[in-house]
Order: C-alpha cells, then sequence, then structure tokens
C-alpha cells in the first residue's frame, strides 16, 4: 500500500510561547525587539492586558499614564525578574494599545505581536 501525502494538522494554541532560537527568521519580519501585547482571562468577565518588550529608553510611566489617560482605564507597570518591566492595564485593550504605540512612535507595525484570542 502506498503512503498518502496528508499532513493532519496539530491543534493550534495561540498562548503559546515560541522559543526566538528555534524559530527561523522568515525575510521582513524580525522577532528581535518585538512588542508582545497579550490579554489574560481573571475571574469572569475581567481581564487584563499585558504590554512587554518596549525598547528601555523609554519611560515606562509615561507611557502608562498616556495609555490610562487615552482609554479611561487603570493600570500599572509591574518589574518582572524574566521579562523586565510590564505594562498592565484593565481590560481588553490590545488593539487599542497596539494602534497608539504605532501612532506613537514607540513601535512599528511589523515589531507589534498580538497575543490571545
Amino acid at each position: 500500500m502506498s503512503e498518502i501525502g496528508i499532513q493532519i494538522p496539530s491543534a493550534f494554541d495561540p498562548f503559546k510561547e515560541v522559543d526566538i532560537n528555534t524559530v527561523a527568521a522568515t525575510p521582513g519580519s524580525s522577532t528581535k525587539g518585538a512588542v508582545h501585547i497579550r490579554v489574560q482571562q481573571r475571574n469572569g468577565r475581567k481581564c487584563l492586558t499585558t504590554v512587554q518588550g518596549i525598547n528601555k529608553s523609554f519611560s515606562y510611566n509615561k507611557i502608562l499614564k498616556d495609555l490610562k489617560k487615552e482609554f479611561c482605564c487603570n493600570g500599572n507597570v509591574v518589574d518582572d525578574t524574566e521579562l523586565g518591566n510590564v505594562i498592565q492595564l484593565q481590560g481588553d485593550q490590545r488593539k487599542n494599545v497596539a494602534q497608539f504605540l504605532t501612532q506613537a512612535g514607540i513601535a512599528t507595525k511589523d515589531q507589534v505581536k498580538i497575543h490571545g484570542f
């Protein structure tokens, strides 16, 4: 019996962490210097948006102040030992934050990676 070249797709996990060392870089996209925007489910309908990977030359507190004022939400800056400084915002603000970062010139559209459902 001959084998058929069928590939069974595996389940896609959008929250799976990508190892930068094992992924081959595709032309035109860079994973280095990427800004990751994620959403975390809290209890019930509550969400938490996290932003990590912003260049260290920017002031996280000033960016947070502008984000809070722009989107009428609360947030804070968390200093993580592995990830560095992470901005946390209340609610699902992924699209708003991505648009804000590109318009403010903090990150390019190619650098912004949105994770979640």
